[in-house]
């Protein structure tokens, strides 16, 4: 059996770029299915002093160990002021001090959402351009717009939306 992660780029405890992240995992038909959240891998804020005083986080390193040890990855972007959230940035910023090719070619169902129209489209933008210098394989990607009106009780409720997810999960699936 496959297994793959899930999470957001999201520090947040009531993220929707998470509720969003789960439901795409869990149209993935056949694999394990691990959650990760951000607030379980806290982090100093990356300094080259820090690395040099202190070295390299052990929470740095579990993280890595998962994309390591994944057969695929689900990963929704929090957009904040058109780019990434501050955690996830931070977590991204250590991890590529240990390894550059942080995402080892994984398969990525790479995905952002927003209470607004454009659905963290900035922000994909952004990760669609850089992940590939990083090994990023993204497979499919996906934008859900107004998610306060489209996803309702954990699930996308607007039926052509949840149509171009379940398209994007398909193709993500056959790459596993």
């Amino acid at each position: 059996m496959k297994n793959i992660i899930t999470f957001a780029g999201s520090n947040s405890k009531t993220s929707i770029n998470k509720a969003l992240a789960i439901y795409a995992s869990s149209l993935v038909e056949g694999v394990k299915t691990t959650v990760l959240d951000l607030n379980d891998f806290e982090l100093p804020l990356y300094g080259i002093d820090f690395e040099n005083e202190n070295g390299i986080p052990e929470n740095v390193h579990k993280f890595l160990d998962m994309l390591k040890q994944t057969d695929g990855i689900v990963l929704s972007l929090a957009e904040h002021n058109g780019a990434y959230s501050t955690a996830f940035k931070n977590l991204f910023d250590w991890i590529s001090r240990v390894e550059g090719k942080l995402f080892f070619n994984k398969p990525m169902l790479l995905m952002a959402t927003s209470p607004g129209g454009r659905g963290g489209l900035s922000v994909l933008e952004i990760a669609k351009g850089r992940f590939p210098f990083h090994d990023g394989n993204i497979i499919e990607t996906f934008s859900l717009p107004f998610f306060g009106e489209n996803f309702k009780e954990g699930k996308i409720v607007n039926a052509e939306l949840d149509t171009q997810l379940k398209t994007a999960v398909t193709q993500f699936q056959k790459s596993l």
